[in-house]
């Protein structure tokens, strides 16, 4: 397939420097790149495209000579040495090498730092992403390398963490979820004790949870949550929050949106979110604190309702 490009020719003053600098910095940032000084290529398709017209109306209200053409290469042999220009295998070899590294920590890194080694490599492998405008298959190798650690670090660190189901998420009425029994497996971490808030302020007033030492025990009449063969788990990319969430209609609620991002990330990585660090610090305290994990959950609960009436002010401002 052709690919529109859009290439960009500026003839910059080199005194003073300031306008070199900026207009380098915003090249850069745009994942551009150089066919020789002075001009530089991107494919239309980029989400990154606009910055560039926006960079050339920079570049001419700062008083210097910026033009940005629209092209398309003339045969498949300047198509192909276009695209060479955007790469980016080396990174990914690169990456893959990183994943490899913490592999080999695997059972002697401590939880914090495995915890923050995969959430890490999971920005960094976003940050490749987008700037990779012709993904292929060194892309989906270094995705399968990133999905493969993280599941035997959740498999070091908490046994029995639920696969990614492929399943649709099927609608439910709260009305048929009350005075129900909820059950988990012990030692809940972010997903766990979040959806556990979930049920309890949104969906079942008068909830029971049991926390299973082995979830394959899980009592009959009772509800499971996060883990293999449960009533609700990980769907796609939703982690077990998000797919109760979704599942009781309470998305809408654009607080609860941003909750449920803010424990996926904590849970399986991903985009980053700011308070991300504060919250998964806070659990890791109350887990030290409280061995029995009803005393842990009712100790997580104002946590939760804290960040959600943040997330709520926020959103109302």
């Amino acid at each position: 397939m052709t690919t529109t490009w859009l290439v960009l020719a500026a003839t910059l003053p080199t005194r003073p420097s300031g306008l070199r600098v900026r207009v380098w910095r915003a090249l850069r940032a745009t994942g551009a790149g150089s066919l020789r000084e002075g001009v530089y290529v991107l494919p239309e398709h980029a989400a990154s495209a606009q910055a560039l017209w926006d960079l050339e109306r920079a570049i001419v209200d700062a008083g210097a000579e910026a033009q940005l053409l629209v092209v398309r290469a003339r045969d498949e042999a300047q198509e192909r040495s276009l695209r060479a220009l955007f790469d980016r295998s080396e990174l990914y070899a690169e990456f893959v090498k990183s994943v490899k590294v913490a592999h080999r920590r695997l059972r002697t890194a401590p939880e914090a730092e495995l915890r923050k080694t995969v959430r890490a490599l999971g920005s960094q492998l976003l940050a490749h992403q987008a700037g990779d405008f012709f993904p292929g298959r060194e892309s989906r190798k270094a995705a399968d390398a990133l999905d493969a650690l993280r599941r035997e670090v959740e498999q070091r660190l908490s046994p029995g963490e639920p696969a990614i189901a492929g399943a649709s998420i099927a609608p439910r009425a709260v009305a048929d979820f009350q005075g129900r029994t909820w059950a988990t497996r012990r030692r809940p971490w972010a997903d766990r004790l979040g959806t556990a808030w979930l049920v309890r302020r949104f969906i079942d007033k008068k909830p029971r949870f049991v926390w299973l030492a082995d979830p394959r025990k899980c009592p009959k009449s009772a509800l499971g949550f996060d883990f293999d063969g449960a009533a609700f788990t990980h769907v796609g990319g939703k982690v077990t929050f998000e797919v109760v969430a979704e599942s009781f209609g309470l998305l809408e609620d654009p607080a609860l949106r941003r909750l449920g991002g803010l424990v996926r990330y904590i849970d399986v990585g991903g985009i980053p979110v700011d308070e991300s660090a504060g919250v998964e610090m806070l659990i890791r305290g109350l887990q030290a604190r409280y061995a029995d994990d009803d005393a842990l959950l009712a100790a997580a609960l104002p946590v939760f309702d804290a960040f959600y009436a943040a997330f709520r002010v926020q959103h109302d401002r």
